[in-house]
């Protein structure tokens, strides 16, 4: 194991000779492992370690047992000890954190001082602090974030090194200041850690929260992936942190392609954003355009407004909306020298309550719906058309029956109290409740298509199985296919 963290460490530069190096021990066996590691290896690196604790106050007496366990490991070895502590749980509850989350944002808080001269503090400032995070927590992060929906920023997981204080921020990950926080065990599994630290006799204290199975990670940990291991794939762990690191250098590919066309399409001075040239560089450096120029400005957007963004600047000129609400913000298209500018910004969305709208549906045909800025267009095709592939025809479920439809079919905005039945879900679901992740504006407009009284069409969402198509339907059998274009014609 030693060999292999050295290795690491040479292959990334996380150490260089004469560094002073923070071991942040919480007592537990990854991070013991990691002092152990380091201690053998600090001649060799030429770099100084310090014993690095943060007392949590979650557990009581128990986390008092630790912070003596990692002081008294300090002074067996001879190194400088340095402790902070924070009552998590009251800050969890004054900000509405799980224990997790306020647990790692006092922790790196504290962290943060120690990189920072400090009136009183005898110990020099640190260059460095290692963290204990290894293989198998590198592979619970990313199974995490993809459970939750994450594109590959975030399933790039922990990263070897980073220059800002919080390692769960994926939404600035450009680091380009110097790397602090460091974890040199991201090659190392928690078996082998046990394994070294039985070698050479060296206890360590248990956390009783680890077994705790109403903690995500835990449930992750404890369930979910044994589960995989002994299903599907014994080798999981290492697959979840190889997919982390492919998306590291996706990432690391991508932000300098970022920075690179940004210029080009973006003026920082005055906050705009070209949409002619936005909308003529790929789709994902669209996305991620809009997404750094965002948190420039201080918002935080997910993939739904990323794309309510897109919208906006990609429909025809003559039905756009003119704002789109986004969290903490919203987004202002403009024209200016007959040029469209966008423009993302903090503050409140300035624009009337969004209004209801009807319109008739033709079947075929098509109808411009002003409010959200496209047409929605209704035609019959065949499951599978002549001359193609059962590859390249349709999938039943997508097609709506006309068997089953009214004669009339009309196109507007959800109403409160509507009902959806989306196909592969047991019941009926309140519209309301399957948009609530949506962008306030684009909530309100969102579009349905009716028939009598029930509702066949929603955007986003495969339509009833009760008006689709059967899965057995014959290939010559005819549809009825409902699409939304930024164009009349398709």
């Amino acid at each position: 194991m030693i060999e292999t963290v050295a290795k690491f460490i040479r292959q990334h530069g996380l150490l260089k000779p004469g560094e002073r190096a923070g071991v942040a021990a919480s007592g537990g066996a990854d991070s013991v492992a990691l002092l152990r590691a380091l201690l053998e290896l600090h001649n060799k690196l030429g770099i100084v370690l310090v014993v690095v604790h943060f007392n949590h106050k979650i557990r009581g007496a128990e986390s008092d047992d630790d912070e003596r366990f990692v002081r008294e490991l300090a002074e067996e070895f001879g190194l400088s000890f340095l402790r902070g502590e924070g009552d998590v749980p009251a800050y969890s509850r004054e900000h509405g954190l799980g224990m997790e989350e306020a647990a790692r944002k006092l922790r790196y808080k504290y962290f943060s001082t120690l990189f920072q001269p400090e009136e009183g503090r005898t110990l020099p400032m640190l260059d460095k602090i290692a963290t204990a995070h290894t293989q198998n927590d590198q592979a619970e992060t990313v199974l995490m974030r993809l459970l939750r929906g994450a594109g590959t920023r975030g399933l790039s997981g922990i990263h070897t090194s980073l220059a800002d204080m919080d390692p769960e921020d994926t939404h600035h990950r450009l680091n380009l200041g110097a790397p602090r926080i460091i974890r040199p065990l991201l090659a190392i599994t928690r078996d082998e850690i046990v394994d070294y630290l039985r070698s050479i006799n060296q206890p360590w204290r248990e956390d009783s929260s680890n077994r705790l199975l109403e903690h995500t990670r835990n449930r992750v940990r404890h369930e979910l992936i044994p589960a995989l291991e002994r299903e599907f794939n014994p080798a999981i762990t290492r697959v979840l942190a190889e997919h982390a690191e492919i998306a590291q250098a996706e990432e690391e590919y991508w932000n300098s392609q970022v920075e690179q066309v940004l210029p080009t399409v973006y003026a920082a001075g005055r906050n705009i954003l070209n949409v002619d040239s936005l909308l003529k560089l790929p789709l994902a450096l669209q996305r991620r355009v809009i997404r750094t120029v965002a948190e420039r400005n201080g918002l935080t957007l997910d993939f739904e407004h990323i794309e309510a963004v897109r919208r906006l600047a990609h429909c025809k000129a003559g039905l756009k909306p003119r704002q789109v609400a986004l969290p903490g913000g919203a987004a202002d298209l403009a024209v200016r020298d007959g040029i469209l500018e966008l423009i993302l910004r903090l503050g409140s969305l300035n624009t009337p309550a969004a209004q209801d709208y009807e319109y008739r549906l033709p079947v075929p045909g098509s109808v411009a719906v002003p409010e959200i800025g496209v047409y929605i267009r209704a035609r019959l095709v065949t499951v599978q058309e002549e001359g193609k592939t059962a590859f390249q025809s349709y999938n039943q479920a997508q097609l709506l029956n006309p068997l089953t439809l009214s004669a009339g079919l009309t196109v507007r905005n959800w109403r409160p109290g509507d009902r959806f039945w989306p196909a592969h879900t047991k019941s009926p679901k309140k519209v309301k409740e399957l948009l609530q992740k949506m962008a306030e504006t684009e909530r309100r407009s969102w579009p349905v298509v009716i028939s009598g009284n029930e509702i066949v069409w929603m955007r986003g969402f495969p339509s009833p199985a009760c008006f689709s198509l059967p899965a057995n339907a014959p290939a010559s059998t005819r549809g009825l296919l409902i699409e939304e274009s930024e164009t009349e014609n398709l």
